[in-house]
């Protein structure tokens, strides 16, 4: 497992370093840029004062060139400041992606329970096979901005138990602030993680090994989960990886229905501002957690199956 490690670390460095060359130049050739913007915003303005403010922010050399000095402050730990927030990178960057990385991880680890324990009911009691399928096919197809917004009208307006969003203000628990939001991103998860579940539980469970182990007395809930669900969790553990990393980036929609602070919404705010350093790192944090959380699933799975290794 330590040299797949090895083997991967310079691979996620290089697509980091083409990733950040890519969107520097899409970022760029965008329209607009501050200047102009300032220009737009202020009409006492000149020309003359926009040329000075693109000379002050380098934005009169060649893209190249920007980016070179950019990528070089970068690797010095100079993270630059945000046009945007008037405030340095990492000031903005750490809360928001700690934001997130709590709601999805929340998210998905109730998603994935909750999808592992249906999909094992399925696998056990094929009778139940299709009221699991509906529950899964009501989780892909209910919008999740209309289920926060059912969620919110029904626990925070009418009942009243838990707050409609926002933060928590300093001294406040914070668990109430994210049942709401977690609740809504882990059903629609969850459905995903169900049918695999009992798919992969399924082929499993029809296996000589599992025969075997009835033959010999073993129950069927350590059947379940000592036998089959190692080796059914291989491609589940993928699964997951993938979608912990495109949630960290892709939790917009509940954060605005929710109004809570993060990734995604940084990220959108970035772009829209033309906030190009904000924008790109932030892009380049999302890129970095979905693949370390891919290299933790590949070691996970090598973990889980040796096999894996020696092939």
């Amino acid at each position: 497992m330590l040299s797949l490690a090895l083997r991967r670390l310079p691979q996620i460095a290089l697509t980091l370093v083409l990733l950040s060359l890519a969107a520097w130049f899409a970022i760029g050739l965008m329209p607009g840029d501050p200047a102009s913007l300032a220009l737009v915003s202020d009409p006492r303005l000149t020309a003359e004062d926009a040329a000075r403010l693109r000379a002050l922010h380098g934005l009169d050399q060649p893209l190249i060139a920007r980016y070179l000095a950019w990528a070089g402050a970068l690797l010095r730990g100079e993270l630059g400041y945000s046009r945007l927030y008037a405030q340095p990178v990492a000031d903005v960057l750490w809360p928001a992606l700690r934001s997130t990385l709590v709601l999805v991880g929340s998210a998905v680890g109730l998603a994935a329970l909750a999808g592992v324990a249906l999909g094992g009911l399925a696998a056990l009691r094929p009778r139940t096979a299709p009221f699991v399928d509906a529950v899964a096919l009501l989780g892909q197809a209910m919008p999740g901005f209309w289920l926060g917004i059912l969620l919110v009208i029904l626990f925070a307006v009418g009942l009243g138990w838990l707050p409609a969003g926002g933060a928590p203000q300093p001294g406040e628990a914070g668990w109430p602030f994210l049942v709401l939001p977690v609740a809504t991103i882990a059903f629609g998860q969850m459905a995903a993680y169900a049918r695999h579940a009992a798919a992969a539980l399924s082929a499993e469970l029809g296996r000589p090994f599992i025969t075997s182990a009835r033959a010999r007395g073993a129950g069927e809930g350590r059947i379940l989960w000592r036998h089959a669900l190692p080796n059914a969790a291989v491609p589940l553990l993928t699964l997951l990886a993938l979608d912990a990393g495109a949630l960290v980036s892709g939790a917009l929609v509940t954060e605005t229905v929710f109004a809570r602070p993060g990734m995604g919404k940084l990220l959108y705010d970035a772009v829209m501002g033309n906030d190009y350093n904000l924008a790109l790192l932030a892009l380049l944090l999302v890129a970095l957690v979905t693949m370390l959380a891919t290299l933790a699933a590949d070691l996970a799975q090598r973990w889980l199956d040796p096999r894996i290794e020696e092939r």
